[in-house]
């Protein structure tokens, strides 16, 4: 009977025994569980670790001969200083705020034509440099090859964009919506988009679809003798008119001026942008990624820069200024005489713009890359273009990285481009801005990057993870010439 009572109390214990045991793996069990979870919590990887700042800084000055202000002909010398400040912040694990802030100063002796007009009086000095005024004592002169002192001889510009991105838990899903704001002295633009990223194939798989919409406006500034002439519905005794002596062709005084068609001010000053982008991008192989893309905008409004002068073929040329210049009207060394213009350049209300490119990256080994890109553009104003690219980014040690490169471009004219006075008074559009002509550019330049990415440098709570700077020469076969400098520093927040 003991026995048995022994027996009885062993298995009890052991029942007991494997009682605690399966509530301490139950325990230990559920511990892992919230374990796992409070891990993943913790642990996520956040999209963007800390917040981070760009500063860029670029400067840019170019020389040619075909000026859109003056008709297609006289100086393109101009000068751009541009500085922009972007601030990337994490706001949580999944959400980015950027905001990106630019302003640019630029002077352009072409724009500074819109009034080439300066007022010589007795004493040699200009004496009124307002669109309407003159010196009554005065002899008015200018030159398509001679900058000129007006408002439009510089200008500033500047632009926020605001930028908001969610990246989903398994940073496959990516959505942004943005914002934008541009003006300077004749403009403003407002613009607003979003977009959507995905991702496939254990991320080897991108595909994008995102749209923008930009509703500008202009606060159109004219040239100064078709404003004039708007202003005193074309009585050339009155205001800017008055006492200026118009001449012929012949050098001869004439009261025979006028614009085509007359000339009045624009009534639709909008300009509307829409645009729709597609992309694909497909890791190939450890070394190598493709990705296209394709672009759909459609723009509306007035979309010609109500500044450019318009000269035609088969209407007769007048000038103000010394009779004696005007024989040498085309040349560089023309520094005293101006033609009136004939009408600014008119465009159609519409334009469908159509890009369709790619890229291919290839990683050869730890030292040299090869980043490609094509694209091929048309519109249905007739302008169809090629650009191709090529940057070889070398890895000359661990902090230090070269990157030569090469963009060769070339475009068809537009159906409604002609030179200085070979565009013709009967056609609905006409313009001879040589953005819009025949021509082929190629642009060389290198680019020397250090990146630190323990950030050892520090500027106040930022640690500095790379400098970037790039230089590019840029030519195109009918004479515009540019060089170009940025210079990139971007910080890190401890």
């Amino acid at each position: 009977m003991a026995e048995n009572l022994g027996a009885v109390v062993v298995v009890i214990n052991i029942q007991n025994e494997m009682k605690n045991l399966v509530v301490l793996f139950t325990i230990f069990w559920i511990g892992c569980i919230h374990a796992q979870q409070d891990s993943t919590l913790v642990y996520k990887k956040r999209v963007l670790e800390t917040t981070e700042v760009d500063f860029l800084n670029s400067y840019y000055a170019q020389e040619g001969s075909n000026a859109a202000v003056t008709g297609g002909i006289g100086t393109e010398k101009l000068t751009d200083i541009t500085s922009a400040i972007v601030v990337s912040i994490p706001m949580n694990d999944d959400d980015i705020l950027t905001v990106d802030v630019g302003i640019s100063a630029y002077t352009s002796a072409s724009s500074s034509n819109g009034n080439p007009f300066d007022i010589s009086g007795a004493s040699g000095e200009d004496d009124d440099d307002d669109d309407d005024g003159r010196a009554a004592a005065g002899v008015v002169i200018g030159s398509p090859w001679v900058a000129s002192s007006g408002a439009s001889a510089s200008d500033v510009w500047g632009s926020l964009n605001i930028d908001y991105s969610h990246s989903s838990d398994d940073r496959n899903t990516i959505w942004n919506a943005d914002l934008s704001f541009a003006t300077e002295y004749d403009y403003f633009s407002i613009g607003f988009g979003g977009g959507l990223t995905k991702l496939f194939n254990e991320k080897n798989t991108t595909l994008g679809i995102s749209t923008n919409i930009y509703l500008d406006t202009w606060l159109p500034i004219y040239p100064t003798e078709l404003k004039a002439y708007d202003d005193v519905d074309g009585n050339q005794n009155e205001g800017f008119f008055n006492g200026v002596t118009i001449l012929d062709q012949d050098g001869n005084a004439s009261s025979n001026w006028s614009p085509v068609n007359g000339f009045g001010l624009i009534n639709d000053k909008g300009r509307n942008s829409y645009s729709v982008s597609l992309s694909f991008s497909q890791i190939l192989s450890k070394n190598a990624q493709f990705s296209i893309f394709l672009d759909i905008v459609q723009q509306q409004g007035w979309l010609a820069n109500p500044l450019q002068r318009v000269y035609f073929g088969d209407v007769a040329n007048y000038y103000i200024g010394t009779a004696s210049s005007i024989p040498n009207y085309r040349s560089s060394t023309n520094t005293d005489v101006f033609q009136l213009a004939d009408d600014i350049e008119r465009l159609p209300s519409s334009r469908l713009k159509t890009p369709l490119g790619f890229r291919l990256n290839y990683y050869v080994n730890e030292v040299v890359s090869l980043r490609t890109y094509y694209r091929y553009y048309f519109d249905d104003w007739g302008i169809k273009s090629n650009t191709a690219s090529l940057e070889i980014p070398v890895k000359i040690s661990d902090k230090f990285t070269l990157y030569p490169s090469f963009r060769y471009y070339n475009q068809t004219q537009a159906d409604y481009f002609a030179p200085y006075e070979e565009n013709v008074s009967t056609s609905e559009f006409y313009t001879s801005d040589y953005d819009l002509s025949k021509f082929s550019a190629n642009q060389y330049g290198f680019g020397i990057s250090y990146t630190d990415i323990f950030s050892k440098a520090h500027l106040w709570k930022f640690g500095l993870k790379s400098i970037d700077f790039k230089y590019t020469r840029y030519q195109r076969n009918t004479g515009l010439s540019a060089h170009y400098i940025g210079v990139g520093f971007k910080f890190i927040m401890d």
